[in-house]
């Protein structure tokens, strides 16, 4: 159960700028505790003093970023215009520049390198950029990638987000306070599916020609326990052919077809992007960084447009479709996954 938002806003917010000013004085404090602890470990696996640095960065561009959601709070009539075209924009940009920030100190801490594989650049494909709405399905691969996900389409396609999230998310309080005034919506661990369905229908409805709506089919990051109870989840419905193709899958769970099938039928002129990616698939709890993180953080992209007018047009044909596209995303991880990093 997550506080009520006012207290999130007078505790979490200030408690994060106090954070920073800590954390930033007693920095040389924590790289001698990193340093000593990492000891053990070999030279080129000290990654601790790494990890200093960007938590470091991360809290204060997040204290940063939520000074910026006040003036912009007060600018906009203490709250009362945050709703108006204009402001939704400056909060676009503000999650732009955050995120590029991110960005930046990840290249620059951890060596991070992006390689993406788009669709060639024909006529037909450039004419389609900004001029209708998208519906983007992506493999669910822990925070990382969401990041540079949300990343790439505000800041190399232009987009602009609208995502169904976690409401546990909102502890996060810059996300908490940004996401909130924006089409986006977060949802309680225990929500029935039809509000999830609700929300999504409610996002995809009115998007316009440079909205981009994010879902994640699988519904949960990977893990070999996730994908076997998956796979007897649509056993014990009968789906026995989804259940036999989500066995041939080693890298992906079994999506769910209802959040993309209830987007796409409300929003049937969106083209739909499938991506896929991955580099950071093991990076998901603080322990799988100082256990697991590498000297170079690599990570690989692939995404593919679907047209509008080729999406299928009745339900039992679309989840068909969604498994088509998901058993060659997953083929296509396991050609461009990297070997799994070492526990040290």
């Amino acid at each position: 159960m997550l506080p009520p938002r006012i207290l999130r806003r007078l505790i979490l917010a200030p408690l994060v700028i106090v954070l920073t000013v800590v954390a930033v004085v007693t920095l040389p404090i924590w790289l001698l505790v990193v340093t000593a602890a990492s000891l053990r470990l070999p030279p080129p696996q000290r990654r601790g003093t790494r990890l200093v640095w960007f938590a470091a960065a991360w809290l204060t561009l997040e204290s940063m970023a939520l000074v910026a959601c006040l003036g912009l709070w007060v600018a906009g009539g203490f709250g009362g215009r945050l709703h108006r075209d204009e402001q939704q924009e400056r909060h676009y940009a503000l999650i732009r520049w955050f995120l590029s920030r991110v960005y930046g100190a990840a290249v620059r801490i951890f060596g991070l390198s992006v390689e993406v594989d788009e669709p060639a650049r024909t006529a037909d494909e450039l004419s389609r950029r900004l001029t209708r709405p998208v519906i983007v399905l992506s493999r669910h691969a822990g925070p990382g990638d969401s990041f540079l996900l949300v990343h790439h389409l505000l800041s190399v396609y232009g987009r602009r987000p609208r995502i169904v999230m976690k409401a546990i998310l909102q502890l996060d309080p810059s996300l908490d306070v940004v996401i909130n005034r924006l089409p986006n919506a977060f949802v309680p661990r225990r929500t029935a599916e039809s509000g999830i369905l609700t929300e999504i229908r409610r996002l995809a409805s009115d998007m316009d020609a440079d909205d981009a709506l994010v879902i994640f089919p699988e519904g949960g990051n990977f893990t070999p326990r996730r994908r076997l109870r998956a796979i007897l989840h649509l056993e014990r419905k009968g789906l026995a052919e989804e259940a036999a193709r989500a066995r041939r899958m080693e890298h992906l769970l079994a999506p769910h077809p209802n959040g993309a099938i209830t987007a796409i039928e409300s929003c049937p002129q969106a083209d739909v992007v499938f991506v896929a990616h991955t580099g950071l698939d093991d990076l998901v709890t603080l322990g799988d960084l100082w256990r697991r993180l590498p000297m170079r953080a690599e990570i690989k992209a692939r995404w593919w447009r679907v047209r509008a007018a080729d999406v299928p047009r009745d339900r039992e044909s679309r989840i068909h479709w969604l498994f088509d596209h998901w058993e060659e995303i997953d083929a296509w991880i396991a050609k461009n996954r990297p070997a799994p990093a070492a526990k040290t």
